[in-house]
């Protein structure tokens, strides 16, 4: 089998840090010795967009947010689904990520950085909820492995009541906010919902034919 081979490394504003790593045409992102996602195992964040759009009601020039860009799945997945007057905007932090869409990575994206509908910001998704005039149709968040991550400080002024606050008044009512996770988190699921939401938990395999490790998705319509 051929070795990993080591393309580059991002510093974690805040602390920490990211490898990207190669295997023939396989590619990783590893926190230390944790692997946060892996070219061969997107489909649960191809589910992140395909479960949030099933539940938004058709409008015209729907406008969405994703929070995280990570290999681009959920981008690309989003850009191939929605109509041509769609806006998508991503809030990636980390910088060397976004440049590796258009290098290291530039297989997995073939033509969507070409894709004048999306954009994609560097910096805190925090700071796009709370700059959201007018609210976004839609809403999709795929930052720390989730709830429960591995930055729990960052996290909680993401996930916690102050986080889900300002979801809430990012979307618009009758929006959708949807939010992935690497495991369950039931503690999450109840103040999600008692965020004013109507929620609903998928468990989704991370191979794009549904095996593999299971993650979970919440979709939450605002109320």
């Amino acid at each position: 089998m051929n070795p990993w081979i080591h393309l580059d490394t991002a510093q974690i504003p805040g602390g920490g840090e990211l490898k990207l790593m190669q295997r023939g045409q396989d590619y990783s992102i590893m926190s230390g010795r944790i692997e946060l996602m892996n070219s061969r195992l997107c489909g649960s964040e191809v589910a992140l967009f395909k479960l949030a759009w099933a539940k938004l009601a058709e409008g015209k020039a729907p406008r969405v947010l994703i929070g995280g860009l990570g290999m681009g799945f959920t981008l690309r997945a989003a850009l191939a689904d929605l109509p041509k007057d769609a806006q998508v905007t991503v809030a990636e932090l980390v910088p060397e990520v976004i440049g590796w869409a258009s290098s290291h990575l530039a297989p997995l994206y073939g033509d969507t950085l070409a894709d004048r509908r999306g954009r994609i910001i560097q910096g805190d998704v925090a700071d796009r909820l709370t700059e959201a005039k007018p609210p976004y149709d839609a809403i999709l968040m795929d930052v720390d492995n989730g709830p429960d991550g591995l930055n729990r400080d960052a996290n909680d002024a993401l996930y916690g009541l102050r986080g889900l606050a300002n979801l809430k008044r990012a979307v618009r009512p009758g929006g959708v906010v949807a939010v992935w996770s690497a495991g369950p988190d039931p503690a999450f699921a109840r103040r999600f919902s008692n965020a004013g939401f109507n929620v609903t938990e998928h468990k989704v395999g991370a191979s794009p034919s549904g095996k593999g490790p299971r993650h979970v998705i919440w979709v939450g319509v605002s109320r």
